[in-house]
């Protein structure tokens, strides 16, 4: 794929989960919610290039750094994203405006890494940002999933 394609294919699906978080939906339990990680992460990596073989070792940590503050995004996107049950039982989240600030915050930091990798002159794929946002949906939706869980450990009194 090209570097427009992946940068398009990123942009259309930030903005087709951004627009679905921010209404009030039914979580599903049940729902394969690593599938849409999962094929981003397979076309991300599919890239011969997602480390620039000229600069290797600043790119792997370029990559590696780039990763683990994704992770600490998706946990907080998680975490601003409300989780309910209603009269009947059911579980519903919904983004709120934290959640906004939490997906801005994620797209500056993925522009800083880019800045720090143009100022060390190292290539970077835009395969990255692919599989940056798939660990990215993939931890929101774990947390997510973690925290309903915890709703119902306190329903049933499992929780201390």
């Amino acid at each position: 794929m090209t570097a427009l394609s992946n940068v398009l294919i990123a942009v259309a699906v930030i903005v087709l989960v951004v627009g679905r978080q921010l209404r009030a939906r039914r979580l599903d339990t049940e729902r394969r919610f690593w599938l849409l990680p999962l094929v981003l992460a397979a076309v991300a990596l599919r890239d011969p290039v997602l480390i620039d073989p000229a600069h290797r070792a600043t790119a792997a940590l370029l990559v590696a750094g780039s990763l683990l503050t994704t992770v600490g995004m998706g946990c907080a996107w998680g975490w601003t994203t409300r989780v309910w049950r209603d009269a009947d039982g059911a579980l519903w989240t919904q983004g709120s405006t934290a959640t906004v600030f939490a997906w801005v915050g994620a797209i500056l930091v993925r522009a800083a890494w880019y800045g720090v990798g143009s100022a060390l002159h190292v290539h970077q794929s835009s395969s990255v940002l692919m599989l940056s946002l798939a660990l990215l949906l993939l931890v929101r939706s774990t947390t997510v999933a973690w925290r309903a869980r915890q709703l119902d450990d306190k329903r049933h009194g499992l929780a201390a």
